[in-house]
């Protein structure tokens, strides 16, 4: 069997309830020595079910209901236990999405790397050490000895993310599977990471599967895509093909969603110089004790002098690299971490040290919505509860009014009332973000702090939410914050950009100056980076 993975008219379903539910149907699907193929589609579309297929990783509730699935020779549609598990990490490596929840919050990253290396060789041997801290360097991390002593915690999201892909590594797979490898990442690191991939690609005779919602990194990174919808491959075909003359209307619809093919648009606003900013840093720095080892700094320096005012109605959006500062920013902005030294002010006033209980006040005015929707969100509450939670703790309301607040908040992010009773574990991703914002709004914030909002989401979604929160911004005049590293996302969105590099502000501007004339070589470094240019210059 010439082809690493051969797949013929499979198809996966779910029992839920008494019922089968088909997640992929009558898939076919070849994927050669050496070859990346790319995997796009909304949530739901069975991208990941798949994926958990070719693995041997299916739960309990999963079947095979028909077709056959090879992998490097072995029939996993008939394999045991001990059979998938001699194919997982020495023949398919996984490279998962969500760092967090794949990382073990107890245990040091090098402990963690060690242990994938351990089961690949078999036993401890005395290389071990050195390996570690070489699979750390391979994907681009700095200081890999320091990092090897750190825990996940005391990583960024996208440092965490290339400790899960050096751990796919160390089994030296023939196929690596990466699940939405860099939606956590800001584009330069994603371009390091997706190049590294692709040179072992190249040069050792690795075979790459890219699962993604990010059509630009598709359409960059591989030598084929799959397009699914409802567990079935509604079109497929080289990468130039699918961006430049779609034949499905499905592709069509996510081409038209993607911010990386979108035509920047103007900005709304233009901001009064006479008129005073709602938030202020002034000079403001912020330093963090490090673990000592021999020959590292002691402290690391997160923020130095960073200076910003954001304006009513204004979107101000702070990009740079993982580590950078930008959500350390966030929390200084929102009194949850106290600057090292410089001042924040809210509105004319100096917050900079308020007491907790002295901060509490200005929350009603000033709210966060986090990245991953589905951890800012208790798993007990139901959705009226996650909504009015923010109403309650300050006692503005209580009985029928709370309820009519609920609806109200739910319609205002286009949600159907009938959702208040559900559970988040019974929304998709993008209805869990819609409801975190209508949390937000629940005070009636002058500003919202926006950390990565649609990073996690595909890009049909993406579109809602930005649509949504434009809408908002015209109807109640809400002031964002938003950090992203997704540089398509600010160019459709932010009126302001500000980048910042290890701490420092590189540079400032609106956002027509800084993707039209950007003055420093690392912002033009980041725009350069951003997946899918080249295929929609080449279009």
């Amino acid at each position: 069997m010439s082809a690493l993975v051969d797949i013929r008219q499979l198809s996966v379903s779910y029992r839920s309830g008494g019922q089968l539910n088909q997640a992929v149907r009558d898939l076919s699907l070849s994927i050669d020595q050496g070859e990346t193929v790319a995997i796009v589609g909304e949530s739901g579309s069975g991208k990941s079910t798949l994926a958990n297929a070719i693995l041997g990783l299916l739960p309990d509730s999963a079947q095979i209901s028909a077709g056959q699935l090879w992998v490097d020779g072995h029939d996993l549609t008939r394999a045991s236990e001990r059979q998938k598990r001699a194919v997982r990490g020495r023949t398919v490596g996984l490279v998962p999405q969500d760092p967090m929840v794949s990382l073990n919050p107890t245990l040091r990253v090098g402990q963690q790397i060690a242990e994938a290396l351990i089961v690949a060789r078999g036993k401890r041997y005395p290389g071990v050490d050195a390996d570690i801290v070489e699979l750390l360097q391979q994907v681009g991390l700095d200081k890999p000895v320091l990092r090897a002593r750190q825990y996940p915690h005391e990583l960024s999201g996208g440092m965490r993310q290339r400790v899960l892909i050096a751990i796919a590594l160390a089994g030296n797979p023939r196929l690596i599977i990466a699940d939405e490898p860099t939606s956590a990442l800001d584009v330069t690191v994603q371009r390091k990471i997706l190049d590294h991939l692709q040179r072992l690609v190249r040069e050792r005779g690795i075979s790459l599967l890219i699962i993604t919602h990010d059509l630009g990194v598709a359409t960059d990174r591989a030598d084929r895509v799959l397009v699914m919808q409802q567990g079935q491959v509604v079109e497929q075909g080289p990468p130039r093909q699918i961006l430049v003359a779609p034949r499905h209307t499905y592709t069509r619809a996510l081409i038209a969603a993607a911010p990386a093919f979108a035509k920047r648009r103007e900005p709304l606003i233009r901001i009064d110089p006479m008129e005073t900013p709602i938030l202020s840093l002034h000079n403001v720095g912020k330093t963090f004790a490090l673990p000592r080892v021999k020959g590292e700094d002691h402290q690391f320096v997160a923020l130095e002098d960073l200076s910003l005012e954001l304006y009513p109605g204004q979107t101000l959006a702070i990009v740079g690299e993982s580590g950078s500062g930008k959500s350390t920013a966030l929390r200084i902005a929102l009194g949850l971490e106290k600057p090292s030294h410089g001042q924040v002010w809210f509105e004319q006033r100096d917050v900079t040290h308020l007491s907790w209980r002295e901060f509490r006040p200005l929350r009603q005015r000033l709210q966060l919505v986090q990245q991953n929707p589905f951890a800012a969100l208790d798993p007990r509450f139901t959705v009226f509860d996650s909504i009015v939670e923010p109403l309650v703790s300050f006692g503005l309301l209580k009985g029928a009014a709370l309820e009519q607040a609920a609806r109200e908040l739910i319609s205002r992010v286009h949600l159907p009332v009938s959702f208040l009773d559900r559970l988040p574990r019974e929304l998709s991703g993008g209805q869990c973000q819609r409801v975190a914002i209508a949390r937000a709004l629940a005070l009636k914030p002058d500003v919202l702090l926006l950390d990565e909002p649609v990073s996690a989401l595909d890009v049909s979604v993406q579109a809602h939410i930005l649509a949504l929160l434009e809408e908002l911004q015209r109807e109640m005049g809400i002031a964002y914050v938003l950090v992203s590293h997704d540089l398509s996302v600010v160019a459709n969105f932010a009126h302001e950009v500000l980048v910042l590099r290890n701490g420092r502000v590189v540079e400032q501007g609106t956002v027509e100056r800084i993707f039209n004339h950007p003055a420093s070589d690392y912002t033009r470094e980041l725009i350069a980076a951003i997946p899918g240019q080249s295929m929609t210059q080449a279009a």
